[in-house]
């Protein structure tokens, strides 16, 4: 990965990270009210799919080191 992101790309990674949180919320709010346990199982899996996506895209603003 290069030292530098441009600025585009900056913004970039936070619509997708502002994205994926909104995402993230949503699932871990509803899970509770759904009583499909299908749903829930997805629901569940979701967030935890978000959770990772979210830290892998943090990485790339946090993370600068040549690579």
């Amino acid at each position: 990965m290069t030292k530098y992101l441009g600025l585009h790309e900056t913004l970039d990674l936070h619509e997708l990270i502002t994205f994926k949180a909104l995402s993230l919320t949503k699932s871990t709010t509803m899970g509770p009210f759904a009583q499909d346990e299908a749903l829930k199982t997805i629901l569940k899996n979701d967030a935890t799919a978000g959770q990772q996506q979210i830290e892998r895209l943090q990485e790339f603003l946090t993370n600068r080191e040549v690579q």
